[in-house]
């Protein structure tokens, strides 16, 4: 694992300083590993699916900006974790959008959540979240979706330590109570 991981970091950095066959190559490797983060955030496969192609996009057009001041597999994990959360906006927008005589008879299981208002998930809690303080969503999903450590999510923000630490600790504890279940 630690071989492909320096090979990723190698490819990342060629693909950056503008080497094309180097960016097919690492975008090639990192389609699975992709697809697993966004499949982490998204229930459905299509909608994660969407996410990473998006995803794939955004590393393909965005290389240019990774600076090798963490490894690449911590700037894509921010990457595809922006992307997942990006379509959840989307379907949630979407499904909103639709007027009552337009929502299908056999409704679809990926919105009806969503229109139906029927879930608050971490996703939700994630864009209340948001909305109040935004700096604080990136490190949790970083932390508790992508299972980072502290550290990695320092450099990868380029942050000190204890402010990622705060920042997590008062991300959770704004959204424990989004989560609960209700009876």
């Amino acid at each position: 694992m630690y071989e492909a991981e320096v090979d990723l970091d190698e490819l990342a950095m060629r693909a950056a300083n503008g080497d094309r066959d180097a960016l097919e190559d690492l975008l090639a490797a990192i389609q699975p590993r992709v697809r697993r983060i966004c499949g982490r955030m998204l229930l459905y496969p299509e909608d994660a699916e969407e996410a990473a192609q998006d995803a794939l996009l955004l590393v393909a057009t965005k290389i240019g900006s990774f600076a090798g001041r963490s490894k690449f597999t911590t700037w894509l994990h921010a990457v595809a974790s922006n992307s997942a959360r990006t379509t959840y906006r989307t379907l949630k927008r979407r499904a909103a959008e639709r007027s009552v005589d337009e929502l299908p008879v056999n409704a679809d299981p990926r919105t009806t959540s969503v229109i139906a208002g029927s879930r608050l998930d971490l996703l939700e809690a994630l864009e209340v979240l948001g909305a109040s303080s935004p700096e604080l969503v990136e490190p949790l999903v970083l932390r508790d979706v992508q299972e980072l450590d502290y550290n990695e999510i320092a450099r990868l923000l380029d942050m000190p330590l204890g402010t990622i630490k705060s920042r997590i600790h008062h991300a959770r504890q704004a959204v424990r109570p989004l989560l609960r279940v209700h009876d």
